[in-house]
């Protein structure tokens, strides 16, 4: 290779992987130079299995290294990247708050498509599971002490990676060949009362001698609770009715938001007559207490308390914003040369998680009966003012049994071995490489606390034995599970309950999960340098095949099983697949040196592959050109089609019930939303201003398709790249990025199940309206029947653009280093057809809350000798709160209905003590600018000014 070629690699490594968190390069290069002979051994780039020799990849990637990961103040990798333009933060530690089964889980969603098309490796390899039934990785049980690089490839890439690289690939690239000590410490905390915090501390050693290395870690990580009652902009902000409201298009709001929005119908004392206008609660002790009178109208079971209400339900109460997160990392690497070209290598990890995940505890809304004369707890004033007879209702929230907290305990091993090395052919050399994984996720979940109906209505139903004078059960018969033991139980007031009686009416859960991956791969690279060259240099070729099983197991106790329960009846599930796949790539360099064409290369993959689970077989492409018609600029581009198999969930998940919210759209407050839903309600018997009672959560069944075909999209990128050479260490990208996904793969949310029934033209959709059981006398929906379908359409594209320079101050004799990163994203479209043969029915998410049109960050740093400080800027445009897309919601809808746009500051510093000893500290969000309290949307900075620090210590 000539002196030329190394310099120019070498230059453009140095400039493009020095780029800041957002940086947008074409390839990361890591180039070791033998000093004698001066030739490049090795280049590592994400987006090919080709190792490149220039700056010659057409795909773009975003590079965060571990200086930058510093500035993050977090040990968990999901929500640094969600801080990225490109990255949704839907299922980072916040996004899952409200999720059981994800509790803990922290994970990438690209492009704002899915956490599940998104595909996430670790050096280039896969990754089991977090999430049972999906291929979702929980990038938490990655240490970020002992992380490299990540890069971020955005657009298909299926062709080079196989099945979830829809949306693109972030590759966790892993430090290795450690030698020596290293101890790490970090910490963060909120300055400003926030029960808030985290800290880990990692110790990494490692040896080399002349024939390989070996490094081992631990590490122990930990997230305290945050709940939402905690944050100073949370007032439990709400939605009342405009009383000045006239109608549509009136110029009104017709919604307000307000603080100070609950129940007056349930709480931890239990509320009597619940939805009529006579209802009362009690004290603590039982005694009877006249309930709040609401200010406003949330709906029929909220409203607005404008000075607070004691004995009124808030939610904010009893939710999480950060779970409770104990972690454990152990593992070791080990690599060695078995011959002079051929290496063994390996790399293991356990990683041992407890999450503690927050909800609100059981309850009955307005399902418990009291018998009004024979009820043995009922104080006499009570008594009385029910007339003293007959049966009444009662709703009430059980706190006294405890939250139903979930309590996941997650085991996570992963063993990755293999050989790898290079052969010569004639004067060819074949790099090659065979490996193995083994990845197992285990967890278990017990749910705390969930009520045990047929014994709670047993339980409260008490009377006065006349015989002996004491308190017993009515019916010894009526429970549901161990009905001999039945116990009375005390509803009124708070906390009057018997510990024994406590215990017969709930119990705990357990569902156990195990998720498995096995990998089995093999690729070789070479090209045609002995035999034939293109007028740019020889071809290169890379080819490989991957055979891959994914099992995943869920296993709920009997009592669950049963149904006995409040909670879902949830049945065990069993599924597994298996692929195997073929890939080749080509590079082929068509002309380099000349005046018009300093270089032009075109690259190709193609993939196949074969999946147990699908009756065809699958493929997916991509192609890819460079070409730079002056060594300053390149211009770039890709376009490919990917694929997306099921995963075992959407495949094979058995018929199980469940519950959700859903909106009514026949409610007064929707139905004019759209065209059709006025005349189809009224066909479902739905009267004229009807009100839905919609603020509880109805049940649904709901299960998998073996059905289903893989999503398949096209992904195209056009971009170019500039580096002036009047201007030294300046480097300009701009991208332009569109994917668009067909037969996309979705569960059928209730909701929509229960808008297309009614938004239909032409009359009710049958299809959808036979999935729901309205009461045939108050109208409310009861149940919705739902599942996976490959239904949707997906469509997003934006521009991206990347300033980075680099700015020696010695020519203004000055001391030290400036270095400035701009990285600024316009999100054009981002649409969804839940069902795309309905394309009149599009939902529109360009400019919503979590999909602002506008987003930049800015970074800075200054360097001088030892000490580093940097300042970073984070924008987000503002959003609005309702529907955009056609037909869906107008300004009017609410007000206010947007969030405005928000900048927050970041400040830290990186110091050098000694050669052994590296400090870091640093403010986040340094002017504590946070969102409306009415939104807890995992994109913004919801805790506030908060400090962050961290020490390394090396020897």
């Amino acid at each position: 290779m000539h002196t030329s070629q190394i310099a120019k690699a070498i230059r453009l490594a140095c400039v493009y992987g020095t780029l800041s968190t957002a940086a947008l390069s074409t390839s990361v290069m890591a180039v070791e130079v033998d000093e004698n002979d001066e030739e490049i051994e090795r280049i590592v780039t994400t987006g090919s299995h080709i190792p490149k020799t220039e700056y010659s990849n057409p795909t773009p990637i975003m590079v965060i290294d571990q200086a930058e990961m510093q500035k993050f103040g977090t040990p968990d990798l999901a929500s640094m990247l969600a801080e990225l333009p490109a990255i949704g933060s839907t299922d980072t530690l916040v996004g899952n708050n409200n999720s059981n089964a994800n509790a803990g889980l922290s994970s990438a969603d690209l492009r704002r498509l899915g956490s599940k098309r998104t595909l996430v490796l670790v050096n280039g390899k896969r990754h089991v599971a977090g999430a049972p039934g999906s291929s979702q990785v929980d990038l938490s049980t990655i240490p970020t002490a002992l992380i490299e690089r990540i890069e971020i490839i955005t657009g298909g890439a299926s062709a080079i990676y196989g099945s979830d690289a829809v949306s693109g690939v972030v590759n966790v690239i892993m430090k290795k060949d450690f030698e020596g000590f290293l101890f790490n410490a970090t910490g963060a905390t909120s300055v400003d009362d926030v029960e808030y915090g985290n800290h880990s501390f990692n110790v990494v050693a490692g040896t080399s001698n002349e024939k390989g290395n070996v490094s081992v870690y631990a590490g122990v990580e930990r997230t305290k609770q945050t709940m939402s009652r905690d944050l100073t902009q949370l007032e439990n902000w709400g939605t009342i009715v405009n009383p000045l409201d006239t109608g549509e298009d009136d110029g009104i709001p017709d919604r307000l938001r307000v603080k100070n929005v609950g129940s007056e119908m349930i709480n931890k004392w239990g509320v009597i007559n619940p939805f009529s206008d006579s209802r009362f609660t009690f004290d603590d002790s039982g005694n009877m207490q006249a309930q709040c009178v609401r200010d406003g109208t949330n709906s029929f079971a909220f409203g607005q308390f404008e000075n607070g209400c004691d004995t009124a339900f808030f939610t904010e109460d009893y939710e999480n914003i950060y779970p409770e997160v104990d972690r454990v990392n152990l593992g070791g690497t080990f690599n060695y040369e078995l011959a002079e070209n051929v290496s063994l290598y390996g790399d293991i990890k356990y990683t041992k998680s407890e999450i503690k995940q927050q909800f609100q505890p059981g309850f009955s809304f307005g399902g418990i009966a009291i018998d009004v004369a024979n009820n043995a707890y009922l104080s006499d004033d009570a008594r009385a003012a029910l007339g003293g007879t007959g049966t009444t209702s009662m709703a009430k929230f059980f706190d006294e049994l405890g939250n139903r907290s979930a309590h996941n305990n997650r085991d996570l091993f992963r063993f990755v071995g293999g050989v790898e090395g290079f052969v010569t052919a004639s004067e060819t050399e074949i790099d090659y490489e065979v490996y193995y994984i083994y990845g197992e996720t285990n967890n278990v979940r017990v749910t705390e606390n969930d009520i045990i109906e047929g014994n709670l209505a047993a339980a409260i139903d008490s009377i006065v034995d006349p015989n002996t004078g004491e308190i017993v059960c009515n019916d010894y018969t009526a429970g549901s599970v161990d009905p001999s033991g039945c116990v009375p139980y005390n509803p009124f007031g708070y906390n009057q309950a018997s510990e024994e009686a406590k215990d017969w009416i709930s119990a705990d859960v357990t569902r156990q999960d195990k998720i498995t991956q096995q990998v089995i791969g093999a690729s070789a690279t070479f090209d045609t340098g002995e035999f034939m060259n293109l007028q740019g240099g020889p071809v290169a070729f890379a080819t490989g095949f991957e055979y891959r099983e994914e099992t995943s197991s869920s296993i709920t106790d009997e009592l669950t099983k049963s149904g006995a329960l409040a909670g879902a009846a949830t049945p065990d599930e069993n599924a597994d697949y298996d692929v195997s796949e073929v890939f080749i790539e080509v590079s082929l360099p068509l002309l380099a040196g000349l005046s018009f064409a300093e270089e032009l290369t075109l690259d190709g993959a193609y993939r196949i592959a074969n999946y147990s689970h699908v009756e065809d077989r699958v493929d997916a492409w991509k192609v890819g050109l460079m070409y730079a018609p002056i060594d300053s600029v390149r211009i770039r581009a890709t376009h490919g089609s990917a694929v997306r198999a099921p995963n075992l969930e959407e495949a094979f998940s058995p018929l199980s019930p469940g519950f959700a919210r859903v909106s009514d759209p026949c409610d007064a407050d929707n139905i004019n939303d759209d065209p059709d839903r006025a005349a189809n309600c009224a066909a479902l018997g739905i009267p004229v201003g009807w009100e839905a009672n919609d603020n509880v959560s109805i049940d649904t069944l709901s299960g998998g398709n073996d059905q289903l075909t893989p999503e398949t999209s096209t992904s195209t990128t056009v971009g170019m790249v500039w580096q002036p050479t009047f201007v030294e260490n300046l480097a300009i990208t701009v991208d332009y990025y569109k994917i668009e996904i067909e037969d996309a793969i979705i569960s059928v949310a209730s909701q929509d199940i229960a808008d297309n029934c009614v938004d239909a033209t032409g009359g009710l959709d049958a299809q959808y309206c036979s999935a729901i059981d309205r009461d045939p006398t108050t109208f409310d929906i009861d149940l919705v029947r739902s599942g996976f379908l490959n239904a949707a359409a997906l469509n997003t594209s934006g521009v991206e653009s990347d300033i980075s320079y680099n700015l020696g101050l010695e020519d203004f004799a000055l001391e030290g280093d400036l270095k400035f990163n701009l990285f600024v994203n316009k999100l054009i479209e981002l649409e969804r057809f839940e069902f795309q043969d309905r394309p009149d029915e599009i939902n529109v998410e360009t400019g919503e809350v979590g999909d602002p049109e506008w987003q930049f960050r800015f970074n800075t740093s200054y360097t001088i000798d030892d000490l580093t400080v940097s300042y970073g800027v984070r924008y987000i445009d503002n959003v609005v709160t309702y529907d955009v897309s056609p037909g869906g919601g107008s300004p009017e809808d609410l007000s206010p209905g947007y969030i405005p746009s928000l900048t927050t500051h970041d400040l830290s510093m990186n110091y050098y003590v000694s050669d052994n000893i590296n400090v870091y500290a640093g403010v986040r969000n340094i002017f504590d600018a946070l969102p409306p309290g009415y939104t807890v949307n995992a994109q913004y900075d919801l805790i506030g000014r908060r400090i962050f620090g961290g020490l390394n210590v090396t020897f």
